[in-house]
């Protein structure tokens, strides 16, 4: 992430209709435009650990389960059936098996890049692919200005 760095305090002598030099002017805009895209991706990251974490503890109860797959259906459907109605959609079956699917091919967290949002990861976790979805995740990540649909569809033509 990120972090603001100082502007030089040199402001430009032309002013705008309302007095304020321009350069002043753009420099503050630039700090709160910085800040904001600074909150989005702590967000974000916030957001995807929450995910990791949730299909962390899933993957850890099923492993205490007798029959794990039935279990493992169990477990999710009757977390799901609790947790939807109250925080919603993002903790229905499926969102909840995407949760356990990325902690298990993201087992250690300082391998969570800080850098993706939830819904690139949702993308590369349904890669089956190890060797596509390392490529996918890093061209995400150094071509930040390409999101994951595009990078997959240059991948696929």
């Amino acid at each position: 992430m990120s972090t603001m760095k100082p502007i030089s305090s040199n402001t430009s002598i032309s002013a705008s209709e309302n007095g304020t030099p321009v350069s002043f002017y753009s420099e503050v805009r630039q700090i709160i435009d910085e800040a904001r895209s600074n909150a989005v991706r702590s967000v974000d990251f916030c957001r995807v650990m929450m995910y990791w974490n949730i299909g962390r503890r899933i993957f850890e109860e099923e492993q205490q389960g007798k029959d794990r797959a039935e279990y493992g259906t169990y477990l999710i459907k009757n977390l799901a059936e609790n947790l939807e109605p109250e925080y919603g959609s993002g903790f229905s079956i499926r969102q909840l098996e995407r949760a356990r699917k990325f902690y298990r091919l993201y087992s250690i967290a300082s391998a969570v890049r800080t850098q993706l949002n939830w819904s690139q990861y949702k993308l590369l976790i349904s890669i089956d692919d190890s060797d596509k979805r390392e490529y996918y995740e890093l061209e995400a990540v150094n071509n930040w200005h390409h999101n994951i649909h595009y990078i997959c569809q240059q991948w696929n033509s």
